[in-house]
């Protein structure tokens, strides 16, 4: 049995932050939370926080890549584990690597990549984000629409297959049908819709057979207007799916983003990346299907036409975004990072919070939100840099 414990620390809570906490971790979760008053230094080992700010750790479910990789371009368990260690110093600490359209052959090697990856205990390994190839090239953004294929009875087979972890998928639902929705869903898939042109009502069925999310909302979908609601006024008029925001200054409008927040429920905006290999790497610029990426302010457009491809956006960063650009406070915008993703993808009852039971999934931060460290499941980033 392993114990430790984290004194002097600024909690996030439920309530918000609170000053002189102790957390207690035994076998990689959270054992107890307390004051530092009633908890005994001599007891176990300890680590004192000097007051910083301990939150859950940031959850991403649409990261393409990091440290000067892309899955899409290497889609292995070496090239998960990257990414991953890339986004950790960025106060990462779960993650879904996620493959854009590409051929078949190469999604099944993508969620191999994500078996084996799961088998040699990548650290924040969460499962895997299928964003294509099922989309519509009415609204393909960077995809290659070369790439993309109908949903047939062999694909869902393929989408279903991955045996641990988390599977997102994004597609177009107006490609498909919701019966192949339902199928996914009754698999445990989790269901997104992106990169679409669907119809207010196309949307509408496909929520009623089971989506629950919308990938990079207002990016790449049928916008709301006075005639033809499309995906986003279905998205925003939905209160209980998830939409995720990219929050980098240059995806999405702040006022959109706010209209979004006053829209939805509270805890469905998720922040996510969409993360590009320029993230914690030296080199900026890099290739995606044979066309040259420039990479300057977090802006990752392609070299030939312009057009946003991915970003060079961290999930401390998009935390910062989110509390200066939407008005929320640092708690709500850390929340939308990391409570919330979990709950898109299912975790909410063992990741985003700090509270028994939970795994000691943390990022400890000052108040400017700058990493000092993180852990997973127990184990810190400064341990594992020093082993």
């Amino acid at each position: 049995m392993t114990i430790g414990a984290l004194v002097n620390a600024t909690v996030l809570g439920e309530q918000g932050f609170v000053r002189g906490q102790t957390v207690i971790i035994r076998d990689g979760l959270v054992h107890a939370v307390m004051d530092d008053s009633a908890f005994d230094r001599s007891a176990v080992e300890v680590r004192d926080l000097a007051g910083q700010l301990l939150s859950p750790g940031f959850n991403d479910v649409q990261v393409n890549g990091g440290g000067g990789v892309l899955f899409n371009a290497a889609p292995t368990a070496d090239t998960i584990r990257t990414i991953g260690a890339a986004h950790r110093v960025f106060g990462t600490t779960g993650f879904l690597p996620t493959l854009i359209s590409d051929d078949l052959e190469t999604v099944a090697a993508a969620i191999a990549a994500t078996e084996a990856a799961f088998e040699a205990g990548v650290p924040g390994l969460l499962g895997i984000h299928l964003e294509g190839p099922f989309l519509n090239s009415e609204k393909k953004g960077v995809h290659d629409a070369s790439k993309f294929r109908t949903l047939d009875e062999s694909a869902v087979a393929l989408l279903t297959s991955l045996r641990r972890g988390k599977t997102v998928v994004t597609l177009a639902p107006e490609t498909t049908s919701p019966h192949h929705i339902e199928a996914l869903v009754e698999a445990g898939v989790i269901v997104s819709a992106g990169h679409s042109n669907a119809s207010y009502d196309e949307i509408r069925a496909a929520l009623a057979a089971g989506l629950t999310g919308f990938t990079h909302l207002f990016n790449a979908m049928s916008p709301l207007t006075s005639r033809a609601p499309g995906v986003v006024g279905a998205a925003l008029e939905d209160k209980q799916s998830w939409c995720g925001l990219i929050a980098d200054g240059h995806h999405v409008h702040p006022a959109a983003m706010r209209i979004a927040l006053a829209s939805k429920q509270r805890g469905r905006c998720v922040l996510v990346t969409d993360a590009m290999s320029s993230v914690g790497a030296i080199e900026k610029s890099f290739e995606l299907d044979g066309r040259l990426i420039e990479v300057s302010g977090g802006k990752c457009v392609t070299a030939d036409d312009g057009t946003l491809a991915g970003s060079d956006l961290d999930m401390a960063t998009a935390v910062r975004n989110a509390e200066q650009m939407l008005g929320v406070d640092i708690a709500e915008a850390i929340r939308m990072a990391s409570r919330y993703p979990a709950e898109f993808i299912g975790l909410g009852g063992e990741l985003g919070r700090i509270h028994p039971g939970y795994r000691a999934n943390f990022v400890l931060t000052d108040r400017e939100l700058n990493v000092i460290d993180t852990w997973i499941d127990g184990v810190s980033l400064d341990d594992t840099s020093s082993a």
